[in-house]
């Protein structure tokens, strides 16, 4: 008897040190995003996390924190930099703080359709990004690991807007960020900078009278309650870059990081699908709220926002027209 309770405590203690040692080895990472939990980022963001858990079975848990509750853009970009932070998403400009070059994959008009914005920033198809990010993990100690789109951006304002006259002394909220200004100046407008969470509030007050988004987010915020018109611009391709600090990403081992970029190219994929299947019904729900949507079929003049917006892009980031000619090689 005194045998056996020895074998059974002996089994019990050597299966306790077997999960605790499990429970060791496994890899938690704060993600951090800066948007509401109704919004598709953090739905994309939940799925990546869901996706990674299944493929590292439990080895790699991604804890999400939205709403910048890590804080705001800049922050969140500090936190991943120095390491406070384990990963995250924002789009490409905001990585401009850490390398001066990578805001490039987010200028407008550059990508031919959605597949081609992926490919172009995907870290394994993607030449330019392949050096740009090795550069910014040596400087800036992080790195992309892969990207996320909700489609295109589009222009939401209180009037109708039918080419970059119209939009002539008008306030526009632009993302805090010099890439936003420059598409917003070549639209036109006066750029005002605005955090994503203030915009709603921005508009009530009047400073400013339009806003930039997908039309997700336009949903997601209630826009229907402040702007009247929806114009199909479709000026900026929505890429969400998830980056990691590179300490963090060393530490993970190598098959893991294979899964965990499995993992987001399969959500990468999701969201692709579900960008282009949810924008049909985004303006269904927008015109049942008395939203109007302009597009070219009712004289939005698309080519003449392209070649005003280039023609800016091209004053403010001369520097960049080799890397664009490479990119739209692609």
């Amino acid at each position: 008897m005194k045998r056996f309770l020895l074998v059974v405590l002996a089994t019990g203690l050597i299966a306790a040190l077997a999960c605790g040692s499990a429970a060791a080895n496994v890899i938690k990472l704060k993600y951090g995003h800066v948007e509401r939990i109704e919004d598709p980022q953090h739905m994309f963001a939940e799925r990546f996390a869901e996706r990674v858990r299944e493929l590292t079975e439990g080895r790699v848990v991604i804890e999400i924190y939205p709403n910048a509750q890590l804080g705001q853009v800049a922050e969140l970009i500090d936190g991943v930099q120095f390491g406070s932070v384990d990963m995250g998403h924002h789009v490409f400009a905001s990585l401009g703080q850490v390398h001066q070059d990578m805001p490039l994959f987010g200028l407008p008009y550059l990508f031919r359709d959605a597949a081609h914005g992926l490919r172009a920033t995907n870290p394994e198809t993607s030449p330019l990004m392949v050096r740009l990010n090795q550069e910014m993990a040596e400087r800036a100690g992080m790195r992309v690991i892969g990207c996320y789109t909700r489609g295109f951006r589009h222009l939401s304002t209180n009037f109708p807007v039918y080419g970059p006259d119209d939009l002539k002394g008008k306030k526009i909220r632009g993302v805090p960020l010099p890439m936003w200004t420059t598409l917003l100046k070549g639209m036109g407008a006066i750029p005002v900078p605005v955090a994503i969470s203030e915009v709603p509030t921005a508009l009530v007050t009047g400073l400013i009278v339009g806003q930039e988004n997908p039309l997700g987010t336009m949903w997601s915020a209630k826009l229907y309650e402040t702007q009247s018109h929806i114009m199909l611009t479709g000026h900026m391709m929505d890429l969400l870059p998830v980056f990691i600090n590179e300490a963090v990403w060393n530490k993970i081992s190598e098959k893991d990081r294979a899964l965990i970029s499995q993992a987001i190219k399969e959500t990468s994929d999701y969201t692709l699908a579900w960008a282009e299947e949810q924008d049909g019904e985004y303006m269904r729900l927008f015109r049942e709220k008395g939203v109007t949507i302009i597009g070219e079929e009712d004289g939005l003049d698309n080519e003449a926002f392209k070649e005003a917006v280039l023609k800016q892009v091209r004053e403010d980031f001369p520097e960049w027209a080799g890397y664009v000619d490479e990119l739209q090689k692609l």
